[in-house]
């Protein structure tokens, strides 16, 4: 039986989809000397990135800040596209960081590293292999077709902070999915749906690989951050479209991550173009 009360629906009401617990989160994440410095959950916002931002411009948020969003009424993706999914369903949460040793050119790697922390944090804690679109998309494997169940979007905040936001599928059921061409990890046959576990692991990964990459002073070859990425882009060695700016578009096979984290394309002419920003698009071998 389905528990209701005067007022609607209560927040158990879908069992298998259980409230995070943010005493237990604080406990696990929170620790002297460690990048975290508050872990918050809230049940409904309209945008942890926005939030976020918004505390960090106000001096609110320390680097480490944690939001998470049980639900997201207006979360965004690349493009301004919109990120809705059922209560409970995801993992919707924005951290504050403020890499003061890395120079400004070498701020584009953190998406980039945002994306290898969580395929690790999920490989350890969800048993799926998570491939990386670039530039921000996470993939999983649902009925031997790549389907996308997650994003990541990184905004500056103020002249020293950028907020990174990630939105991830995790107990979405078919019938759910925003498009036909999304996933989930419960789809993807993942061995744990336990959000505060997930959360826990992509975390931790993200605190290792940020700490790595700063006291590298942001370099993506000493902190092995490039070559990590690339080994988990399924991106590398594909037939792309690139959507460029100005409507333009950019057809070839991607065959690199630069040193400044964008995507190189070789063209049918034999051109070589590094893509810094725009919509890949994987093509289907003819």
């Amino acid at each position: 039986m389905t528990p209701h009360n005067a007022s609607g629906p209560s927040r158990w009401s879908d069992l298998d989809r259980p409230p995070l617990n943010a005493t237990a989160l604080r406990r696990g994440l929170l620790h002297e000397g460690g990048l975290w410095t508050s872990v918050d959950v809230v049940q409904r916002t309209g945008s942890t990135n926005s939030d976020l931002v918004a505390r960090a411009a106000s001096g609110a948020a320390d680097e480490g800040a944690v939001l998470v969003a049980e639900e997201q009424t207006a979360g965004r993706g690349r493009l301004d596209r919109r990120w809705t999914a059922p209560p409970r369903s995801g993992l919707f949460f924005s951290v504050l960081l403020r890499p003061a040793e890395v120079p400004l050119e070498r701020w584009g790697w953190l998406p980039l590293l945002t994306g290898v922390a969580v395929a690790t944090g999920l490989s350890r804690a969800a048993g799926v292999d998570t491939a990386l679109k670039w530039p921000n998309d996470l993939l999983v494997t649902v009925g031997g077709e790549e389907r996308k169940a997650g994003g990541i979007l990184a905004e500056r905040a103020g002249e020293d902070g950028v907020v990174v936001g990630v939105g991830l599928n995790v107990s979405l059921r078919a019938d759910e999915l925003p498009v036909p061409q999304a996933g989930s990890l419960a789809l993807a046959d993942a061995v744990s749906t336990d959000r505060d576990t997930l959360l826990r692991s992509v975390l931790r990964s993200l605190e290792t690989w940020y700490d790595r990459w700063r006291s590298a002073g942001g370099d993506p070859v000493t902190s092995t951050l490039q070559e990590t990425y690339a080994a988990g882009c399924a991106t590398l060695g594909r037939q792309v479209r690139a959507e460029l700016p100005g409507d333009r578009a950019l057809l070839g096979e991607a065959v690199a991550i630069d040193g400044d984290g964008r995507l190189v394309i070789a063209t049918a002419e034999g051109v070589r173009e590094a893509v810094g920003a725009g919509d890949i698009v994987h093509l289907r071998p003819a």
